[in-house]
């Protein structure tokens, strides 16, 4: 794998593990609310706060696999779980900007997709 992708493919992975904590540890913080356009009443719900740990849990399984699939997997493979990877990375973020905020396409798909086309250009 190119230095290109690993850069890019780590950037995707470390993107994924801070949201991850974002929405496990501070989901009711003024940092959340800004980052996920909450209003202050959604984001003080306990469900708000429950629903946001499990939806972070999935982020931290998206990061923690891409590091897992680039260092500690066989160069042979590693590609191929990265394409998988940033490819759900790239799906999500589009799913993201068209049914919560346009603003995920460009924070979360486009370095999804930037690490993806690096992976299909410079294997």
């Amino acid at each position: 794998m190119s230095l290109m992708s690993t850069i890019l493919v780590v950037i995707v992975a470390v993107e994924a593990l801070l949201i991850c904590c974002l929405e496990i540890f501070g989901s009711q913080t003024a940092a959340a609310q800004r980052a996920f356009g909450f209003s202050a009443e959604y984001q003080h719900r306990p469900e708000t706060k429950s629903t946001m740990a499990n939806i972070g849990l999935y982020n931290g399984f998206i990061g923690i696999g891409l590091l897992f699939m680039r260092f500690g997997l066989p160069a042979n493979a590693a590609v191929a779980g990265c394409l998988l990877f940033t490819g759900f990375v790239f799906i999500a973020g589009i799913f993201g900007g068209l049914t919560v905020r346009r603003q995920i396409v460009w924070t979360q798909g486009l370095p999804g997709l930037l690490a993806l086309l690096s992976l299909l250009v410079f294997r």
